[in-house]
């Protein structure tokens, strides 16, 4: 069903007059009732009776004219939710506990009347291909990773550098240091579970252990933040980075230490990906936002990834 017909049926009936809708609809009258035609041949039945005073619907007309018009609303809602600036903001981020989330949600706080669709892409392949494709607006990755160069159609703008803390429980021989740097860590066993082949994240501990002579293992499965603070708390031997940005709950009998690590503070850097002709009028704005707001860090005293500077 032509809804350019439909939108006249009900200015007409609206209106009770042919060229009275066709003023309405910037069309001549003889377009009305052209439009008007096919609409009944279409439906096979007179919608309107023509009278001294105009056009008055028939009973199959005032029958028709309430679908007719939740037709149209259909029609506007459906294109409302794929037009820029009336469609929510599509962000992607990792997890709801990371960094990322929480600078999403300082955005929310600050914007409220931007309305928000926050997805968890896992795979990095996945959410540039969805930023691409127009699916998501933005993602939250690393600057990059190394092998894997950004096409040339999305951009990524540096937002957050992520500083990493040591997480110890209480029977760890660091359990009582200030402060540690990485050159103390060697010889130290740091577990992080769920670091996959090929993503960005195990790339940037690759190198830092590489760099420092740390022992990272990434043995068993990742069974989230909770299983891995209580087996912290529980095995003397092991330790595990956690950025400080994320917030953390666990039992005081846990009496984990979260321990700087400094000189150099290694950091996860941020970006913010998008693609360059992303319409999206609220995406400048959070742009903005993150770039004036998110906190940097000085790169003489913080450690990045060479594939990252």
């Amino acid at each position: 069903m032509d809804l350019d017909t439909v939108r006249t049926f009900v200015a007409a009936a609206d209106a009770g007059q042919f060229q009275e809708a066709a003023t309405e609809l910037a069309v001549t009258q003889q377009a009305v009732s052209k439009r008007i035609a096919a609409l009944e041949r279409v439906l096979g039945v007179r919608l309107f009776t023509r009278t001294p005073r105009g056009a008055e619907l028939t009973i199959d007309g005032q029958a028709f004219l309430p679908h007719a018009r939740e037709l149209l609303r259909a029609a506007d809602r459906a294109t409302a939710a794929v037009r820029p600036g009336s469609r929510p903001l599509r962000v992607d981020v990792l997890t709801s506990r990371s960094a990322q989330s929480g600078l999403v949600r300082g955005f929310h706080r600050a914007h409220p009347e931007v309305e928000l669709d926050v997805v968890k892409l896992f795979d990095l392949d996945a959410a540039v291909a969805a930023v691409r494709a127009g699916t998501v607006d933005a993602t939250f990755r690393a600057v990059t990773a190394p092998g894997r160069p950004l096409p040339e159609d999305i951009e990524a703008v540096r937002i957050l550098d992520e500083p990493l803390q040591l997480f110890t429980g209480p029977g760890h021989a660091l359990a009582d240091a200030k402060s540690v740097t990485l050159t103390e860590l060697a010889g130290h066993r740091i577990w992080m579970p769920g670091l996959t082949p090929g993503t960005e994240w195990t790339a940037y501990y690759d190198e830092l252990a590489a760099e420092f002579g740390l022992t990272i293992e990434a043995t068993g499965p990742d069974f989230g933040a909770d299983a891995l603070l209580d087996t912290i708390a529980d095995t003397p031997a092991l330790a595990t980075f956690m950025s400080e940005y994320t917030s953390l709950v666990w039992p005081a009998a846990h009496d984990l230490r979260r321990i700087p690590v400094t000189t150099p503070t290694p950091v996860y850097p941020h970006s913010l990906l998008h693609h360059r002709t992303n319409p999206h009028p609220a995406l400048a704005t959070l742009l903005t936002h993150l770039t004036t707001t998110a906190p940097r860090h000085d790169d003489a005293t913080t450690w990045i990834p060479t594939w990252a500077r």
